[in-house]
């Protein structure tokens, strides 16, 4: 079939098997591009492997330290009259790429939340790798089903104390509106947590210490956003913001539990990026939007590989990295500088329906947000009939 971009609203509903390959590629090339990176994990388990900062944690894993990987992902399978998800065209093209280099990759598919998928999890590391020495959370859901209970939690953007009005971009209709979010009540919060927090890394790092998985000096990080003054009231300090301030607890309980292990846990905040949640978040395209238009005029401007690169050869995988005074590792600091952030806040005071896209650097982030799901990649032929069957 000829595939297109079927986008609606803040989501494409399609995806292009030969584009995402191309893009899974071009973050492999990057990686290599960069040299011999020298000792670094041998066995990786990534928890949300197959978009965004998790791909390119599994990509910086393999080919970048050559490591083997497990990967985790919840993604629909293509048809032959409907193609799959982005992460599972990701996914296959990656396990392409790592099946010519013979380095071991495997990929289980099904509710990360679930006792189930541990379960799945822990009996493939036993028949293949053995123990970990570095895992990966990057889950992004909307809810969660606890897996004790059986309680179906969801989660909700809404600003925390009181109500909050901003402006914010309207991708699907081209329009700068304002928005009015009302503040969460006690409960809404506690749900974000639930599905949000740091209680199912924590669930994760047991299980594989009960089953004797995780090696001595093993470390692992939760990524995070955690933004500045623009974006606090809709990300930082809201509901969201709660069940990040989670992670923060739940990294200092996996630190204290497994110090007979000298497990090392570590929650990552990362730069502002166009992805499919980042998407579905008030205020967050608008922002990114400039914040893209400053950085690129900065030269400072990051993708989630570049991002993961530095986290990774920086920080993550040295014995004693920075961290913030709440022992977090900050890859953020490009964004949420004070000179960085003035310029952000100018635009964000002048922008408005007339001149958005002159202030803005739209034309990016629709490009990103388009190469998310294989589209609007230079050398890829859109007119060429694809078959969407595409396997691991």
């Amino acid at each position: 079939m000829v595939i297109k971009p079927k986008v609606r609203g803040f989501i494409c509903t399609n995806a292009h098997p030969v584009g995402c390959a191309a893009s899974v590629e071009e973050q492999i090339d990057y990686v290599r591009s960069q040299g011999d990176l020298g000792e670094g994990p041998k066995n990786v388990l990534i928890l949300g492997c197959s978009t965004g900062y998790g791909l390119a944690s599994r990509i910086v894993s393999t080919f970048g330290y050559g490591a083997k990987t497990l990967g985790v992902c919840f993604e629909k399978a293509p048809s032959e009259r409907k193609t799959g998800t982005a992460g599972w065209y990701n996914t296959a093209a990656f396990h392409q790429f790592a099946s010519k280099e013979n380095i071991y990759a495997k990929t289980l598919n099904g509710d990360a939340f679930s006792n189930e998928m541990k379960q799945q999890v822990i009996d493939t590391l036993k028949a293949d790798l053995g123990k970990v020495d570095l895992v990966i959370y990057s889950l992004a859901s909307p809810r969660r089903t606890d897996p004790e209970t059986g309680e179906v939690y969801k989660s909700t953007l809404k600003p925390v104390g009181q109500d909050y009005k901003t402006k914010t971009y309207d991708t699907d209709k081209d329009l700068i509106h304002e928005v009015a979010l009302e503040a969460a009540n006690e409960e809404e919060i506690a749900n974000t947590i639930k599905v949000m927090g740091g209680e199912d890394w924590e669930l994760w790092l047991n299980a594989l210490a009960d089953a004797d998985l995780l090696s001595e000096n093993c470390k692992t990080t939760a990524y995070t956003y955690i933004g500045k003054e623009l974006t606090w009231p809709i990300y930082g300090q809201a509901t969201i913001g709660k069940a990040k301030e989670d992670l923060d607890r739940a990294a200092s309980a996996i630190n204290n539990k497994m110090s007979d292990l000298n497990v090392k846990a570590y929650v990552s905040s990362l730069k502002a990026l166009v992805t499919q949640a980042s998407s579905a978040i008030p205020v967050m395209p608008l922002y990114i939007s400039l914040i893209y238009k400053v950085m690129k005029e900065e030269g400072t401007h990051e993708g989630c590989i570049e991002q993961i690169y530095g986290l990774f050869k920086e920080k993550l995988l040295q014995d004693e990295p920075d961290t913030d005074d709440a022992n977090r590792l900050r890859m953020d600091g490009k964004e949420t500088n004070d000179a960085t952030q003035a310029k952000i806040k100018v635009l964000w005071d002048q922008v408005t329906q007339d001149n958005f896209h002159e202030l803005s650097d739209y034309a990016g982030y629709h490009h990103e947000f388009l190469k998310l799901f294989g589209f609007d990649i230079e050398q890829v032929d859109y007119e060429a009939d694809v078959d969407p069957l595409v396997d691991w």
